[in-house]
């Protein structure tokens, strides 16, 4: 039977919600909106009628689409060129969904997206489903077909794997611009020494171009290593202002949460660093500049009020 506007009203009441479960199951806003959409024509061919939980029915088809497509990235993912990083989400993006708990905030933070690429597809989604929200164990096991012992199991399993020893620090908007003026002053400084009082001893630096856009293939590691790279990739040159295609404006701004440093040419993001901050210093800054996962971010870009740049780079 064709839907009737009412059962298209409940699946869309629920397409924010399965957005922002696929977007932290796959790290690809596009790949979410591919399983949202599949799981549409599911509800669509589906006997409604039959449904006594339309949400439960509607997350446990999402979810196993999402697992699915998990176990074909892996292979995917192999032959990826170079290193492999999420899609980045800018601030306001729907597709970040709940942010009211730290728990809720940190699912979706850029270091923890990256690091959940250590889980198996099960371990990830017990993970998101109850950390990011909140649902039962008793729910989780049902969903993926397994028992609620082994879900409370497979979940203490997951957070120890996303665990990385460095206890990360929540940062609201106004402190995180400061973190990224400090941090472009020290980089656009022509020394050295100031990035490096910045960053952890063992921090990192990781980009992924995606075989389009250079990006070292090997993360730069270490506080030297990483600054002496910074400090040349903010200098400015005509061979970089070809490969970007005009002079980048550079912008402090929140990416997943994270400080971030975004950079714009002509309205198109091409660039988005999210560093990730604790107590201790900058540990890592992950670098996005395939521009196949820059697409969302200027879309979202061009409807935001984003003020002045901080400067004109490279």
């Amino acid at each position: 039977m064709p839907l009737t506007a009412d059962d298209v009203d409940r699946f869309e009441v629920s397409r924010p919600r399965m957005e922002a479960i696929a977007y932290r199951l796959l790290g690809s806003a596009g790949e979410a909106e591919d399983a949202v959409q599949e799981t549409f024509l599911r509800w669509q061919a589906a006997d409604i009628d039959r449904i006594e939980v339309p949400e439960a029915w509607l997350t446990k088809v999402l979810t196993n689409l999402c697992l699915n497509q998990l176990t074909s990235a892996r292979a995917r993912r192999e032959t990826y060129v170079g290193q492999w990083l999420p899609e980045p989400l800018l601030a306001g993006d729907p597709m970040l969904g709940p942010a009211d708990t730290a728990e809720q905030r940190e699912s979706v933070s850029y270091a923890v997206l990256t690091l959940m690429e250590r889980l198996s597809p099960n371990e990830r989604a017990v993970y998101v489903l109850r950390e990011a929200f909140d649902y039962p164990h008793r729910e989780i096991a049902e969903i993926l077909d397994i028992t609620e012992a082994a879900s409370q199991q497979i979940f203490h399993r997951a957070k120890k794997h996303v665990a990385d020893g460095k206890a990360r620090t929540e940062i609201d908007k106004a402190a995180a611009r400061r973190i990224v003026e400090e941090f472009l002053a020290a980089a656009t400084s022509g020394r050295t020494e100031p990035l490096v009082r910045l960053l952890t001893q063992d921090a990192i630096s990781i980009g992924d171009g995606g075989g389009k856009v250079p990006a070292r293939a090997k993360a730069f590691e270490g506080a030297v290593a990483v600054a002496k790279f910074l400090r040349g990739l903010f200098k400015p040159s005509e061979a970089k202002r070809a490969l970007a295609g005009g002079v980048p404006e550079i912008y402090a701004w929140t990416a997943n949460g994270d400080p971030a440093v975004v950079a714009v040419v002509d309205g198109r993001v091409i660039g988005v660093m999210c560093l990730d901050v604790t107590a201790e210093g900058i540990v890592a800054f992950r670098n996005q500049v395939n521009p196949d996962k820059l697409e969302r971010a200027t879309a979202h870009w061009a409807g935001v009020d984003h003020g002045e740049p901080l400067f004109n780079g490279f």
